[in-house]
């Protein structure tokens, strides 16, 4: 495998791990404070953690994008 296609699937693995970790940090945050918010037809702790879990994944991935690809 090259270098470039293992940095590709670090990106996607540390994606998918941010975004479980803030789907778990919004459904703790809807459940607890936002339990009248409404996304996508769900309300409370389901609209939160789906709206942690997109935002995990974006800035897990940039962020390991940024690591690993960036020049020296």
């Amino acid at each position: 495998m090259t270098k470039a296609l293992l940095r590709f699937l670090a990106v996607i693995v540390i994606g998918l791990i941010a975004g479980v970790i803030g789907w778990i940090v919004g459904a703790l945050i809807g459940g607890n404070y936002a339990e009248q918010f409404v996304f996508n037809n769900v309300q409370g702790y389901e609209a939160t953690g789906l709206i942690g879990f997109i935002l995990g994944i974006l800035l897990g991935s940039i962020t390991c994008w940024w690591f690993l690809f960036k020049k020296n």
